[in-house]
């Protein structure tokens, strides 16, 4: 069930991954943490005006955008909810090596529970975020609550394109909220065509270091 991918340093000090597997990088090498806050934090959570908020994200990986989103609602007086669906969970023993709680300044011990939290339950995190991982391939993934905020951090279309299609994309458009937020850090045509195909409104951002734009979607 679980994998070890291979430690990369990026160019912000803080690690990405290489999936054995696919070949593909989690993060971005010119800076893990720093993509992150870019592209899931400061344009898509810092955009809802909700004191509770439920995320959803593709492609729970290392970790670090539930991390990053903890600390968040940590440091805003909000209550989060998150729901992440994975196809290719991480041995939990594993998460320590990623440095992620030296890079954030947040206790070892909490990184380490959202790995160790049991997949396919509903884990209290802290009083504040709530955690509950599906594994299982997004294709086969039921939409099963109301969601504010969608991470999209799949693998690029490229090796991965049947995460990236309309059927998908209009399942969760479906599950969201009126005001609801998704954001990814794929810019291709293909994509924001699905996404506009789905009946989000589509906007093109400033991406993070390495990248020219990011996608910015809403319901």
């Amino acid at each position: 069930m679980y994998i070890e991918p291979e430690i990369r340093i990026t160019e912000d000090g803080s690690a990405t991954l290489l999936h054995p597997l696919t070949g593909e990088y989690y993060h971005s090498t010119h800076g893990a943490v720093t993509e992150s806050l870019h592209t899931f934090i400061n344009a898509g959570l810092a955009e809802c005006r909700k004191q509770s908020a439920t995320i959803f994200e593709m492609g729970f990986g290392s970790g670090l955008n539930a991390l990053l989103s903890l600390l968040y609602g940590a440091e805003h007086d909000m209550r989060i909810v998150y729901h992440a669906v994975e196809l290719y969970p991480i041995k939990p023993s594993y998460s320590p090596l990623f440095g992620y709680d030296k890079a954030t300044g947040c206790p070892p011990e909490l990184f380490a529970a959202l790995h160790e939290a049991p997949w396919g339950e509903t884990v209290d995190i802290t009083d504040r975020f709530t955690l509950r991982k599906t594994h299982c391939a997004i294709e086969e993934y039921h939409f099963d609550d109301t969601y504010d905020i969608a991470y999209w951090d799949a693998f690029a279309p490229d090796s991965a394109d049947g995460q990236w299609s309309t059927e998908i994309f209009g399942r969760l458009h479906d599950s969201m909220s009126d005001d609801g937020i998704f954001v990814t850090y794929c810019s291709k045509g293909t994509v924001k065509n699905a996404l506009r195909e789905a009946g989000f409104t589509v906007e093109r951002l400033p991406g993070a270091p390495g990248k020219r734009h990011m996608v910015r979607a809403r319901v």
